[in-house]
């Protein structure tokens, strides 16, 4: 129950969808705070998200069942989420620049997620989460016991009843079984060499090229690495100047804010799918 909801849908383009959702929506005492659509004309398809608001508690479950109806008219794929500060896992290993500047950004209240825990294969990372007052979970992952910790990974997600996963620098690659289960609802970030510069030290094959730009890609998971739907890129201008080790602290610059950026509109609501791309509303 909540007094402000977010309407997101797709579905194919035609006249008098705006019409019937803002009918449906006034109907049930909803009024319109934001409204923001896309008209995909390569693929005939519509986009929306639309925020609303009611002086009374909103029953969700209520205005979704009552919605399909209109859905059906139009073939809408659609959900009514509560208007809430998302749940967050985050997955770590070594690396903690991106975890660190999620944890920043949530304390500050400008992350539009609460961060429940962190879960990592290495321990280096737990000063820092405990430091926050996150709980540390230390899953262990080799050939042998990778799919019992992914397994244990599910019932995290469950029992916390996370709503997102983020893949914070995690450098392990999970099982086609995971990433089904957690589609739509895992981001990850890797840096934009790739797949230009893939293998070991990306940053030095980078600077052994002259590379004039660094950047970052936030994505969503897929059982294809390194290819699922992009959220947000962040690109750095650099010159001849920059050395490996300064390569990197741009590229880790780079990552932060790409994955903040692709969290934090991830939980507002603000992503939507598009076949193997998205449809990111500002």
């Amino acid at each position: 129950m909540s007094r402000s909801a977010v309407l997101t849908l797709s579905c194919p383009n035609r006249t008098g969808i705006v019409r019937a959702v803002s009918g449906y929506l006034f109907e049930n005492g909803c009024d319109i705070d934001q409204h923001q659509q896309f008209d995909d004309s390569v693929r005939d398809r519509l986009f929306m998200r639309t925020q609303v608001s009611a002086p009374d508690e909103i029953d969700l479950r209520a205005l979704a069942e009552g919605f399909a109806p209109v859905a059906a008219t139009f073939q809408m794929t659609y959900d009514f989420a509560a208007d809430h500060n998302a749940r967050v896992l985050v997955m770590v290993s070594k690396l903690g620049h991106c975890l660190n500047d999620l944890i920043f950004r949530w304390q500050a209240g400008g992350l539009g997620a609460d961060l429940v825990a962190v879960v990592s294969n290495h321990e280096t990372l737990r000063p820092m989460a405990e430091a926050a007052g996150l709980p540390f979970v230390h899953v262990p992952v080799t050939p042998e016991t990778k799919e019992a910790a992914e397994a244990r990974l599910l019932r995290l997600v469950d029992e916390l009843d996370v709503e997102l996963v983020v893949l914070a620098r995690y450098m392990q690659i999970l099982s086609d079984a995971t990433t089904k289960a957690l589609h739509g609802r895992a981001i990850n970030i890797h840096h934009s060499f790739l797949p230009g510069f893939k293998g070991a030290k990306p940053y030095h094959q980078a600077y052994e090229r002259g590379v004039k730009q660094v950047g970052a890609t936030a994505h969503y998971v897929t059982s294809t690495l390194d290819e699922g739907p992009i959220i947000e890129q962040e690109v750095i201008r650099i010159d001849h100047t920059y050395d490996p080790r300064a390569l990197q602290t741009v590229g880790r610059d780079a990552e932060a804010l790409a994955l903040s950026r692709a969290v934090r509109w991830h939980c507002e609501r603000r992503v939507l799918l598009n076949g193997a791309s998205t449809v990111v509303f500002p």
